[in-house]
This record gives C-alpha cells, sequence and structure tokens, in this order.
C-alpha cells in the first residue's frame, strides 16, 4: 500500500515501498523534485537530462547557478551516457568504490544539459550505495542530479524530518526512509586533469583512493578567487547553522583550556552555549571517533538550532580517514576558527 502524507504546504511524503517509488519516479519523469536518501545524506533528485527540471533544483534550493551538480547512476551502463569518454583509471575506481561515496569529475556528454554543471564541459557522476536510491533511479529511467536536499548554505540533512524544515512546499515529495547511514556527502575526485584532484574530500577517505591508485592524491585548497568551481563546496559557505560556531584548532592540552574558557565566560554572561565534539574528546584517549562525528555532524548542528543555542564551540580532530572530511565541513561552518 501507498503510504501518502500531504503536508501543510503540499510537499508529499512517500513510504520507500516499491509503489510508492514508483509514484516518486512518475513524479520525475513530469520534471518534477524529489528528495530520497541515499548512504551519505539526503539528495534533491530531478530528471539529469532536463534542463528545466534541473533548473528547478537551483530554485528550490535558493543554490547559486554556478555551483554544479552530481548525477548519480543505478547502472554502470549509464556512465558511458554521460560522460563523453571514461578513462581506463575511472573504470578502475568505479570497479573497486562503487557503489559508495565516490563521485568522478569526466568530461560531460551532450547527454547532459550544461545546467547540471554550471556550463562546464565536465560533470560529476555516482553510484549512490543506497537500495532506495538505486530502485528510485532505475524506475525513473534516467540518471538523478542531486545536491543535497536542503536550502542552501543550511547543515546538510540526514533524514526526512530535516528535508522537510528546509523545502516544505518547495519540492513535489520526499521519501521517507531509514537514516543515512556516512552522514557526510561523497568525496569527489578529478580524473580530467594531468593527475587525479580531490575537490572535495568526504566518505571515502583519501587513503583509501591513494592505496587503490598506488600514488599521492592532491587536495583542491579553498581558494577565494575561484569562479568557476568543478564540484560543489568549493566556493560558497556551507553547512551553516543559524547560532555561530567557533572552531578551536591547534595544540590539544593549549585548545581544551582555552574552550573551558571561552564556555563558561559565555555561559556566565547568559549565553546558551553548545558544545559540538568536545565532550566526545574528553571521554576518548585520542580524537573523537571522526565516523561517529561524521555520521551525526548534521543531525547535532540543526539539534543545536532547534535548542536555540547562541554559540557553539567545536573542537579540531584528526585529519586521518573520514577525519579529513569532518573538518572540511567544520570549517565550512565556522563563523570563526581559532588557532591556539
Amino acid at each position: 500500500m501507498i503510504v501518502q502524507v500531504v503536508q501543510a504546504k503540499g510537499t508529499l511524503l512517500l513510504n520507500d515501498s516499491r509503489e510508492s517509488l514508483a509514484k516518486a519516479a512518475a513524479i520525475i519523469k513530469r520534471g518534477g523534485l524529489v528528495a530520497f536518501p541515499t548512504e551519505t545524506v539526503y539528495g534533491l533528485g530531478a530528471s539529469a537530462t532536463k534542463g528545466k527540471a534541473v533548473a528547478s533544483i537551483f530554485a528550490a534550493k535558493g543554490r547559486p547557478a554556478d555551483n554544479p551538480l552530481i548525477v548519480h547512476l543505478s547502472s554502470r551502463n549509464q556512465l558511458n551516457l554521460v560522460a563523453r569518454e571514461v578513462p581506463d583509471e575511472a573504470e578502475f575506481l568505479a570497479d573497486k568504490f562503487w557503489p559508495g561515496p565516490l563521485s568522478l569529475v569526466l568530461q560531460r556528454s551532450e547527454y547532459i544539459p550544461a545546467e547540471v554543471s554550471a556550463g562546464l564541459p565536465t560533470v560529476a557522476v555516482r553510484m549512490p550505495d543506497h537500495p532506495v536510491a538505486l530502485a528510485l533511479i532505475d524506475l525513473a529511467g534516467v540518471p538523478l542530479a542531486a545536491p543535497s536536499a536542503n536550502k542552501s548554505g543550511r547543515p546538510s540533512p540526514t533524514s526526512y524530518r530535516h528535508v522537510l524544515e528546509d523545502l516544505a512546499g518547495k519540492i513535489d515529495a520526499v521519501i521517507k526512509s531509514s537514516i543515512c547511514k556516512i552522514g557526510i556527502e561523497s568525496t569527489v575526485l578529478d580524473l580530467t586533469g594531468p593527475s587525479p584532484l580531490i575537490l572535495r574530500p568526504g566518505g571515502l577517505p583519501r587513503e583509501d583512493l591513494e592505496k587503490a591508485l598506488g600514488r599521492r592524491i592532491g587536495l583542491a585548497g579553498d581558494k577565494k578567487n575561484i569562479l568557476q568551481p568543478v564540484s560543489p563546496g568549493m566556493k560558497y559557505r556551507h553547512y551553516k547553522p543559524r547560532a555561530p560556531l567557533v572552531l578551536i584548532t591547534g595544540r590539544d592540552a593549549m585548545r581544551r583550556q582555552v574552550l573551558n574558557r571561552l564556555a563558561l565566560y559565555y555561559q556566565r554572561k547568559g549565553f546558551a552555549v553548545g558544545m559540538l565534539n568536545i565532550s566526545m574528546q574528553h571521554r576518548l584517549k585520542d580524537n573523537a571517533d571522526p565516523e561517529k562525528l561524521a555520521a551525526m555532524l548534521y543531525n547535532y548542528l540543526r539539534r543545536m538550532d532547534a535548542a536555540g543555542v547562541d554559540i557553539i564551540f567545536a573542537e579540531e580532530i584528526s585529519f586521518a580517514g573520514i577525519g579529513l572530511a569532518v573538518m572540511n565541513r567544520l570549517k565550512k561552518a565556522a563563523t570563526r576558527v581559532l588557532r591556539v
């Protein structure tokens, strides 16, 4: 049976049954927008072959038109449709890491309209590791262009409730399903240059890619003069909670001392203080568990919004593994980075 709940603002809530996914696929086929779960975060999907449908993603999110989208596939056969050429390295990485949190930047084919890639000749593409996402793409019969299903600049959604907080009334439907297990967006790897380059660290650690390719992989810096980002997350501020977030970096002992003093100072001034990962830091021998923090990061930020905190403090964690992606998100979410 199809479970449908029409929200007050008109967005349809569907369960993840086969019948409901067919309903969602029909919405996509007629040019609509459907939010769906992946292993990373919830995506806002539209047919990647319809420029008008893709444009509606940008409008619903309030997303700048020069911030490209990622195309999601349900089968390897679709890769040759969306990419003009697929180098051997891309085939190798897809064999090893798909489905999974790896997006590959390749030369865009004419099958994919320019709106998807902000007019650039490239396209980022991945195959999500989530049965609902794969079934939806398969039923829609086309690859889906899908950024995170949130208001532009806000913390990414890892549950259908987060999607409705930001986009109820602005999109056609949301699929209610399991929470996103990784909680951080995919790693974006550019294969169009002279050597592979990570444009956005994400759910697949840099170390895993380097081990697979047998060489060091570069990481793109966050440069203020980037005019045409070729990957989501390269140019604009993202993941911001409503309260200012102060990220403390530097030596462990000094960092924690400063954190304690700042928190006490603001509490005495009557501020509601939020602590993002400090409590975990004190319970563990080393840094906070980066995989646990990644899985809950956006949920924590949204919970602090709901609690109405006045200021949030976060602590630096190790850059190893998925910690690199967590620190990337914390820096982008931060109002101020304080090194001690």
